[in-house]
């Protein structure tokens, strides 16, 4: 595998690899940019089938932070690290100790926060023997529901742009992943008025879903299949793909998931079937606001920051349509200028 190779790699400033026999740490740190300030962004803890799939999501995560902290207006670079195991089986006090110190080793460039697997709790372990994280306990906090906040206001600016109103009454939303974003969206969703269609790998999420929001259960590969007005990926990434694409019977895609497009012609590609897309990056941008004011922390600010995404969202669907370009592109280059322009 030759790394500068890899289609992912896309001129990343560092890539760093991190072993600590005793604990068992295995981890990636990818800085993608540092152009706007210190890289941030979460620690993913997966059983990745390979390490090469780790390092791919690694340095695809860390892209996408660049491009979300650029959208959000935030002064953050591009940052991500994954610890490879199953956080069943591998998760210890030694452990994020470990990790604590491989981030020690990257000199402050990089700070971390929680993400897939890993909780506020599993960070202020590392923190005891690291300064280099973020979204800390007694501080920002838990960035989930600020993220599903932003993700709901995204999709509220989705059915402005596609069906030119705001009411989700009588509106079905297909639901996949049922984490603590992607339930915390259901409420607002089901408070909302919507109806919603749910799956997930956790049968008890399904059933709390079913009792407290009224949703409709489906198996895990039905969801593609479902009549609905919104498919909102909230699981892993990669599920707008080939397989998957011409399955879907929505209007709008728009979710908290990272990476929903398998590769960016999928963008294209729902363009073409007349399927809205909300770049993943802006949508689900609210936890990495709430974390921009670890160090001043107020609530009130970072929601008013949080609540940004709507019109964000709305000149990037404005900008697509004036250019019949796909959404995911025109974001790309949005990203890009704010970069190139020192955060302008």
């Amino acid at each position: 595998m030759a790394l500068f190779d890899l289609v992912d790699f896309d001129n990343h400033e560092q890539v760093s690899f991190f072993n600590d026999e005793a604990s068992g740490l295995r981890a990636i740190i990818a800085i993608h940019s540092s152009k706007l300030g210190p890289a941030v962004g979460g620690c993913r803890m997966w059983d990745y089938f390979s390490d090469e799939e780790a390092l791919i999501d690694a340095l695809r995560l860390s892209k996408g932070m660049t491009y979300k902290n650029a959208m959000a207006g935030l002064a953050m670079g591009g940052g991500k690290s994954v610890i490879i195991g199953d956080a069943r089986k591998i998760k210890s006090e030694a452990l994020f100790k470990a990790f604590g110190h491989a981030l020690n080793g990257m000199n402050g460039r990089y700070l971390s926060a929680e993400d897939v697997n890993i909780t506020t709790a599993d960070i202020a372990i590392a923190n005891t023997v690291t300064a280099h994280v973020t979204g800390t306990e007694n501080k920002s906090g838990n960035p989930a529901p600020f993220t599903a906040l932003g993700t709901f206001l995204g999709i509220k600016a989705s059915i402005k742009h596609k069906f030119n109103h705001v009411d989700f009454t009588n509106l079905t939303v297909a639901v996949q992943g049922l984490g603590s974003v992607g339930y915390t969206l259901c409420e607002y969703l089901y408070n909302a008025g919507a109806k919603l269609i749910v799956t997930d790998i956790n049968q008890d999420a399904m059933n709390r879903a079913a009792t407290e929001f009224n949703a409709t259960i489906v198996d895990l590969d039905e969801i593609y299949d479902q009549e609905a007005d919104i498919y909102a990926p909230c699981a892993l990434g990669a599920t707008i793909n080939d397989q998957t694409i011409n399955r879907l019977k929505v209007s709008i895609v728009a979710g908290c998931a990272n990476n929903q497009l398998a590769t960016q012609k999928h963008g294209q590609a729902l363009l073409d079937r007349g399927i809205l897309y909300a770049p993943d990056y802006v949508i689900n941008a609210g936890g990495i606001i709430n974390i921009s004011f670890e160090n001043n922390y107020c609530a009130k600010r970072a929601t008013k920051k949080v609540e940004e995404i709507y019109q964000t969202l709305l000149n990037v669907y404005t900008e697509a349509k004036e250019k019949n370009k796909p959404t995911n592109i025109i974001a790309d280059k949005m990203a890009q200028h704010i970069i190139e322009n020192g955060g302008k």
